[in-house]
């Protein structure tokens, strides 16, 4: 590899590869994109869980998970950081951050695999890259087998005709909540993109392609179409980080609703349920159901933003209580 140059191994039809593809554009960081073939899956055999995308350092080795990737390339690369300086303000970066990686990708697998028409355009996209099977990359097989192993996971996670009411309310809601905010410079917390951008450029730029969700969200929030689609090579924006106050208010608000009426408690019914050693979470959100079966990974979720929100000093947390109290996050964020 060219000395200082990364190579990041994804694919386009993976939210979480082109989320750290577009944050690698925005920070200038040298890089090449590379589809991940079945030789190079072979190469990354060794990481666990084997996802996308995974990113080759320039010495050779290869690192996985987006979130734990973006932090490593603050500490080695300077300038364009994606981490607001405000430490209050970047923890709810990092919240929403979260609540973009793990809950804002259930409706998009959800609208990905439910209806026989994104089903077909899914799988011959993703099945092309992905290289999953032994078939041969981009064959009538492989694609095939792509589809039907997708659909096998809709149970596990949690895209049931049960779930599926509470889902299509997330997304609208989450549309709902960015429409009025978007704007050529106008990111979550400043005039310049933070990593919860991307997080929420990677979801969503998925759900501006696949068919239903992509006229979904043309009807109801063609701002955010426009977003998501400029977001992904932001290299050339210039921009600064907005006071606290205007930082913390109606876009970060909006979601921050989001997380604590229904991501936050879902993570503590999941933890909740783990402990307990039950086959089965249930919550009720917006008088709507969700139920699945609980997740060891969802559990560390939990931890770390509790554990994050302990570690800011006592007059960061003072100054985010109100805003976390009427949004419902405070709560479960301090364990109460």
């Amino acid at each position: 590899m060219t000395d200082g140059r990364y190579r990041l191994i994804g694919s386009t039809a993976s939210p979480y590869a082109i989320k750290l593809r577009a944050l690698m554009r925005y920070r200038r960081i040298p890089h090449d994109w590379v589809i991940m073939t079945k030789a190079l899956r072979q190469a990354t055999a060794h990481l666990k869980p084997m996802l996308i995308p995974v990113l080759q350092y320039p010495d050779g080795s290869y690192r996985g998970e987006t979130t734990t990737l973006a932090y490593d390339l603050e500490a080695r690369h300077q300038g364009r950081s994606v981490i607001p300086e405000d430490k209050a303000v970047a923890f709810v970066c990092d919240l929403l951050e979260d609540l973009a990686d793990e809950w804002a990708v259930k409706p998009l697998f959800l609208y990905r695999w439910w209806d026989p028409d994104d089903q077909a355009y899914v799988s011959r996209w993703a099945g092309e890259e992905w290289s999953t099977s032994d078939a041969e990359t981009g064959s009538a097989g492989e694609i095939e087998q792509f589809r039907r192993r997708q659909i096998s996971r809709m149970v596990i996670l949690g895209a049931t005709a049960e779930n599926k009411p509470l889902l299509e309310e997330s997304y609208r809601r989450i549309l709902a909540a960015f429409e009025p905010h978007v704007g050529m410079t106008n990111y979550l917390f400043g005039s310049r993109p933070s990593l919860a951008d991307f997080a929420w450029f990677g979801q969503l730029s998925e759900m501006a392609t696949d068919p239903t969700p992509m006229q979904i969200m043309r009807k109801r929030a063609p701002f955010t179409d426009h977003w998501v689609r400029r977001l992904d090579d932001a290299s050339g924006v210039e921009g600064a980080w907005y006071p606290r106050e205007r930082a913390l208010g109606g876009f970060a608000e909006a979601l921050l609703r989001i997380a604590g009426e229904l991501y936050l408690p879902f993570l503590v019914a999941n933890a909740d349920a783990f402990a307990k050693g039950l086959d089965r979470l249930e919550i009720n959100v917006w008088e709507l159901p969700y139920a699945l079966a609980p997740f060891k990974y969802q559990v560390k979720c939990l931890q770390q933003l509790r554990q994050k929100f302990a570690a800011l000093g006592a007059e960061d947390r003072a100054r985010l209580q109100p805003l976390l109290e009427r949004t419902g996050c405070w709560a479960h964020l301090a364990g109460a």
